[in-house]
């Protein structure tokens, strides 16, 4: 059922970046990226697709020249027929697999093999199971599950590979109205794109001064950086056969071989979690969820390993 070695998936970009910069980004993923799956498509606002399309065949030729796996992302919400009609249009590629991120999607790819996102709410084996039988092949679970329940999901419904959300801030809610848009004095009919101002996400305080989320587009993501960084052998006794990486605007070739060591053994998770801060030192990495605490905590597994929380 699953190899003894672990995979790596890039998801797809949350974020809206330029054209450019989008095709640029994938280029090197193709030509430097130690990844088996990379995951693209636009899944937060339909209204970004334009950024992407004149470009998407040739970062899909390039990754595929290179060996990787390409799969296509659906809207992680559908609320306009035009967007109804893109995830039919998605779940007419015969070629690769779709990776569903809304239950709409999940009825268009009825019966035929694909891939379900973190953005479906998947937080019991049942569920799993009923995903099986509609024609998923693999599963990333939702970030917020701790350890225990990606371990009992996993147990229950063996057919399936599970992908954990290893690295990335975290998305936790989606909504028809643009918060993003609305904070810089747009509306969301009107919003002129101003998302692509903040590559990162735009950071979000509490009334206290404290950072707390981060606005991308109509999503909110956490202001912090989930990082499962644990042992390989313990990764695969939950019953896990992939890690994600979740692009943010730090070098994701760098985070993707910093990984890619983890789970050769050549690093171990102490070592990791140092070197990660360092490629990515503007955001606090975070698994409180990983190990049933608040979601934004780091938990060191380490006594002597504590003094790299942040």
């Amino acid at each position: 059922m699953r190899g003894s070695s672990l995979k790596l998936t890039l998801g797809p970009l949350l974020y809206l970046w330029p054209t450019d910069r989008w095709r640029d980004f994938y280029f090197r993923i193709a030509d430097e990226a130690p990844v088996d799956v990379v995951v693209i498509g636009e899944t937060v606002c339909s209204k970004r697709l334009h950024f992407m399309e004149p470009e998407i065949a040739a970062v899909i030729d390039r990754l595929e020249a290179a060996g990787k796996e390409v799969r296509l992302s659906t809207l992680a919400l559908v609320t306009l027929d035009r967007e109804a009609n893109y995830q039919r249009t998605l779940a007419d590629d015969d070629a690769r697999l779709v990776e569903a991120n809304d239950l709409s999607a999940l009825q268009v790819l009825k019966s035929r093999p694909h891939a379900v996102g973190p953005f479906v709410n998947v937080y019991n084996g049942a569920t799993a199971k009923v995903l099986a039988r509609n024609g998923a092949t693999a599963i990333c679970l939702p970030p917020e599950l701790p350890s225990t329940s990606v371990t009992d999901i996993a147990r229950a419904c063996p057919e399936v590979e599970f992908e954990l959300f290893a690295f990335g801030r975290i998305p936790l809610a989606i909504s028809a109205r643009c918060a993003h848009a609305r904070s810089k004095g747009r509306t969301k009919d009107n919003c002129q794109f101003i998302c692509q101002e903040d590559p990162d996400g735009l950071p979000v305080n509490t009334l206290s001064g404290q950072p707390f989320l981060a606005l991308n587009g109509v999503q909110t993501v956490s202001h912090t950086c989930q990082a499962l960084l644990d042992d390989p052998d313990e990764t695969r006794s939950m019953g896990v056969g992939s890690l994600r990486l979740s692009p943010q605007t730090c070098d994701m070739t760098a985070v993707s071989k910093l990984y890619r060591q983890l789970l050769d053994g050549s690093i171990c998770p102490t070592e990791a979690a140092s070197l990660l801060r360092n490629v990515y030192p503007d955001v606090p990495l975070s698994n409180g969820f990983h190990h049933g605490q608040v979601g934004a905590e780091w938990i060191a597994r380490l006594r002597n390993s504590e003094g790299l929380g942040r």
